[in-house]
This record gives structure tokens, sequence and C-alpha cells, in this order.
């Protein structure tokens, strides 16, 4: 079953910061690679939503690796797929916050 992918409000400006990053420090090409295994693996998510670990039991979060760099953490619904945050892995684990 496909699920529809819900971005919330702190995916997008996450999505945001790390594209501007990426266009500040990098190229085009960068910028395009990372937008491009963003969209394949929310793909595999829609797809397949438990395929990816579960890391917080109690929330329900589940987490995929993007880059060494960059983790999605989501959730899964009963026909949805609410993509919580597009975390930079170097950052503090405290800031990691889900709402």
């Amino acid at each position: 079953m496909h699920r529809n992918v819900i971005w919330s409000p702190l995916s997008e400006i996450d999505l945001e910061n790390t594209l501007t990053y990426l266009q500040k420090n990098w190229n085009d090409q960068v910028v395009n690679n990372f937008l491009d295994n963003i969209e394949n693996l929310i793909e595999q998510i829609a797809k397949n939503p438990k395929q990816f670990p579960l890391i917080n039991k109690k929330r329900k979060v589940r987490k995929c690796v993007i880059t060494k760099h960059n983790t999605i953490f989501y959730r899964v619904h009963k026909g949805s797929v609410e993509l919580l945050r597009i975390f930079d892995n170097r950052q503090n684990p405290q800031k990691r916050k889900y709402e």
C-alpha cells in the first residue's frame, strides 16, 4: 500500500535550511543529488514505511538515514506517513524535537 506523505512544518524548514546550506557551500550538482536521494527515500518510505528502524516506541518514530550528515525522522499513520524532521546529524541530539 502506497501511503500519502505529509510534511510537518519543521521538516519543511529543515529541508529549506539544508538546501540553503548546500547552495551556499557546495554546488548545484550536490543540491540535486541530495534532492534525488530524499525523493527516492521518501518514495521507499511511502511504499514500505516499516522497513526503517523504530527509534522511539512511545511516539512511534522511525528513522531513515539520507546521508551520513542527514536523517529523516517520520511517523506512520493508517493511510499516511508524516515526515517529522530532516535532521542534521552534526547538531546536538538534544535539539532533535519531533513536534
